[in-house]
């Protein structure tokens, strides 16, 4: 029996098992009406039956982005009913006096108070009555709700109103998410929105997983990949499924860390271009996390790793606007109808693009299993063209340079803006859609090495196979550094640890753990913190982080610890990348599929097409070329080199040298 990686994402499914044995791979359509079905219907492809399956998905994302939760109910305390609504002064825009605000995802006739109060020293300065509690409950549930968010103030110091909340409201058949549960930290306002976050999405992903979980063989376990790139049963899924809201891309780079430490690539920035949108992220030596991220108008206050999200994918459409310039995305063709290529729609996408230019073969999508229809795409460009005074290929290109802009925006991200130069990493691309455009971007950021794994447009699968059990716990305690030292603060760390020890005990019963400590850490009087190692003298460490990070620091300054956190893992057994010796010999003669036309920078070339998997390690090709496999194709333009590597990555040279391999 296999351990199986599964990443369901807008446009395809793809499924990817391991055994003794080596890899298998399967790539399909997705069922955006109902995702179970794509995946068990993966699964069934695969020749060994699935012992584990690791499952990364854009349920719990959808949900939030579409507006297709439940309707979820807020329980908080008399007179701050409306805080959800309310949220923070910040704006997106702060000087368009006509601008509005996502619609809050609990109505106002939706929100309830409850009498009752803790105080900010976590003391009941009143009481919650039994009468209160029933009278609550029973206004709940005549309001037609389905599920419902608990937050009450300062119920992570004391919590015990909320759990009697919880149970009455679960008793009446309600689905119920409690913010001590969820987030256990202060700021009600996102401590609030992750909450109703939470309880908007839990019944959709609790139906999900449970229709999944039907279709699995008896005895076949199933995890959930977390955004945090660890994985969580799925009982714990469909309880907290917000923790889940980042969990597809996760996956690509969990495997891309996997892959750059076994391939000698440390530095990486990831590149995931799929059918709907586009992930990137970056990687110095480890994952880098974000303390929070923004969905559907709601602050998502879980643990993440830090990826930026743009609506640009294969699958993008491309339109005129009203001034004529040429836009695409975010909107997408998704799986159904898709692209015009595949013969159900008329929307052009990014996809379309590169195969009117000769960038894609219909022979070759999918590994032949999937028929194109590139005699549609003429008429389509030539009137795409025509309406903005452009030829066919231009407009062509013009879709593609579009699409690319917006990419290379997203990098700059979380790399340029984060102080660091694109020009010391190299560019990691994956995902079906990536090696089309890996190239022009790394020109574009002035990248020299791009790196294109086997299977790419699998590889988010793949990272699930490279996570471990995780689970996160915090708590805060705001402990300032004049009258803490350290042997306290180590103390501080009991209670979380209990109860992570608690919960692992369920999550992975008889399995060896290892805790993780962190402080979230700020000078008093400042309202940011800094995550920082529990490490021998952490305010020393917070001093140098906070000068690496804001070029200052004020060593006499009164320190704060504001929350303690504990990631607990459980190291599971995972594939390894073995490395092959590189040949000297040329490219053998069945990988060489022939020569055919593209069209590059306006002008039409010859271009050689190459079958990725006769492809031996030491093979090299010059540009312009081609490189086909089952999930996706690869395009090396003029003036750029490409070597195999010893684990079979496809390692670029964009400035057309010998190939930089590790």
């Amino acid at each position: 029996m296999a351990v199986v990686g599964v990443d369901t994402g807008g446009t395809f499914t793809d499924v990817i098992c391991w055994t003794d044995d080596g890899f298998a791979v399967v790539k399909l359509p997705s069922s955006p009406d109902n995702p179970a079905r794509a995946v068990l219907s993966g699964l069934a492809r695969l020749p060994v039956p699935a012992r584990r399956v690791m499952h990364g998905s854009t349920v719990a994302t959808n949900a939030l982005l579409e507006r297709r939760g439940a309707v979820t109910a807020f329980v908080t305390n008399q007179g701050f009913e409306d805080i959800i609504a309310i949220g923070r002064q910040n704006r997106p825009e702060l000087y368009d006096l006509a601008s509005r605000k996502e619609p809050c995802l609990v109505p106002e006739a939706l929100r309830f108070g409850a009498p009752g109060r803790v105080s900010a020293e976590g003391k009941v300065v009143e009481e919650l009555s039994a009468e209160a509690i029933g009278d609550l409950v029973a206004r709940v549930a005549a309001s037609g709700a389905r599920s419902v968010a608990v937050c009450l103030l300062f119920s992570f110091l004391k919590p015990e109103h909320e759990l009697l909340l919880g149970e009455a409201l679960a008793e009446a058949g309600l689905s119920v998410s409690l913010s001590s549960d969820i987030l256990a930290e202060f700021r009600e306002y996102e401590r609030a929105a992750t909450t109703v976050a939470n309880a908007y999405v839990a019944p959709v992903m609790a139906g999900y997983l449970g229709d999944l979980a039907a279709g699995l063989p008896e005895g076949t376990e199933l995890c959930v990949m977390q955004s945090s790139g660890g994985l969580i049963r799925a009982e714990t899924a469909w309880r907290e499924p917000v923790r889940t809201v980042l969990s597809g891309p996760a996956g690509g780079v969990v495997a891309a860390l996997a892959m750059g430490k076994a391939a000698g690539f440390d530095r990486l920035i990831t590149f995931d271009m799929g059918g709907t949108s586009t992930d990137v992220s970056l990687l110095d030596g480890a994952l880098s996390m974000a303390a929070e991220t923004e969905l559907a108008g709601l602050p998502i206050k879980t643990p993440m790793l830090d990826i930026h999200t743009v609506g640009a994918g294969g699958g993008s459409l491309a339109r005129l606007d009203v001034g004529g310039a040429l836009v695409v995305g975010p909107e997408s063709a998704g799986a159904d109808p898709g692209p015009a290529c595949y013969g159900k729609g008329d929307g052009l996408t990014v996809t379309d693009a590169n195969l009117f230019l000769g960038r894609l073969s219909p022979d070759h999508f999918l590994g032949g299993q999937m028929p194109l229809f590139p005699e549609r795409l003429p008429e389509l460009f030539t009137a795409l063209g025509a309406a903005g005074g452009m030829t066919a290929v231009e407009a062509a290109e013009g879709v593609i340079a579009v699409a690319e802009a917006a990419m290379e925006r997203a990098i700059r991200v979380i790399s340029v803006e984060r102080g660091h130069d694109p020009a010391d990493f190299a560019l990691l691309s994956y995902g079906g859609a990536g090696g089309l455009h890996a190239v022009a971007l790394a020109r574009l950021l002035g990248v020299k090495t791009v790196v294109v794994p086997r299977h790419p447009g699998l590889f988010s699968a793949l990272g699930m196979l490279f996570a471990d059990i995780v689970r996160d716990f915090s708590e805060t305690v705001m402990a300032a550094s004049d009258k803490t030292d350290l042997i306290e603060v180590a103390g501080l760390f009991g209670n979380l640890e209990t109860r992570a020890r608690q919960v692992m005990a369920e999550e992975a019963p008889g399995a060896r753990m290892v805790l993780e400590r962190q402080l979230d850490m700020r000078y008093q009087g400042q309202s940011h913190e800094l995550p920082i190692r529990f490490v021998a003298d952490p305010f020393l460490a917070f001093h140098n982080r906070h000068e690496a990070v804001f070029g200052f620091k004020h060593p006499k300054a009164v320190i704060e610890i504001v929350t303690l956190r504990i990631r607990a893992r459980v190291i599971t057994d995972k594939p390894q990348f073995t490395e092959a010796e590189r040949l000297v010999a040329g490219v053998p003669a069945e990988a060489m599929l022939g020569w055919r036309p593209l069209v590059w920078q306006g002008a039409e070339q010859a271009a050689m097409w190459y079958d990725r998997d006769k492809l031996l390690p030491g093979n090299t090709l010059s540009g312009p070329a081609l490189v086909a496999e089952t999930s996706a194709t690869t395009f090396l333009p003029p003036g750029v080199a490409a070597e195999v590597d010893g684990f079979g990555n496809l390692v670029i040279n964009v400035d057309g040298g010998r190939a930089a391999t590790a």
